[in-house]
Parts: structure tokens; sequence; C-alpha cells
């Protein structure tokens, strides 16, 4: 299973500063028991999994090596970082969240 995996330091301009972050693009999500390897995999304190909604919203959801976590500020701001790369053009974004919009 191929899966774009980026590794984002948030809140840096410089490489190996700032707080890392691993954001993951989807069509889906996966099963909770495969994300939450992938974030243990990849042993960032937080990784984003990022999801395409029809109204043209994000579904996004954040993985410790250990839980899912309900909030992390520093992915989400990777993810829209990722979007960005990616030529995301509709701004701003919206992430739909287990704690809110």
């Amino acid at each position: 299973m191929a899966i774009p995996y980026y590794h984002v330091d948030a809140f840096t301009g410089e490489l190996f500063a700032g707080n890392p972050a691993g954001v993951c693009i989807l069509s889906a999500f996966l099963a909770d028991s495969i994300m939450q390897k992938i974030a243990a995999e990849n042993r960032h304190s937080e990784t984003a999994f990022v999801v395409p909604r029809a109204d043209g919203d994000f579904d996004l959801r954040w993985f410790t090596p250990k839980v899912e976590d309900d909030l992390c500020g520093h992915a989400t701001l990777a993810s829209a970082y990722v979007l960005a790369l990616r030529k995301h053009n509709v701004w701003p974004v919206r992430f739909h969240t287990c704690s809110g919009m």
C-alpha cells in the first residue's frame, strides 16, 4: 500500500527545527488500526490524516504513536501547508474534526 506521507516542520522556515508533524492526504480514512500504525511507524508526536469532503472542506484526524488525539494545532497547520504545496486553490481551508470545525 502506497500512501503519500509528508514530514512538515511547523513554526519554522529552517530544516531540523520547529515542531515536526506527519501529514497523509487520503481519498478516504483508513481503518483506525492502520492510521495508528502509520503514526507509530513514523514516530512524530502527531500525524494528521486529511480527507476531502464533497462540499470542498476536509475531514481531519490526528494520531500520536499511541492514541488518536482530539486536537493538534501544529499538525493542523502542517496539513494546510501540505494542501498549499499540492496546489489546493480554495481558501480559507476548513477542517472538520471531532473537536469541531
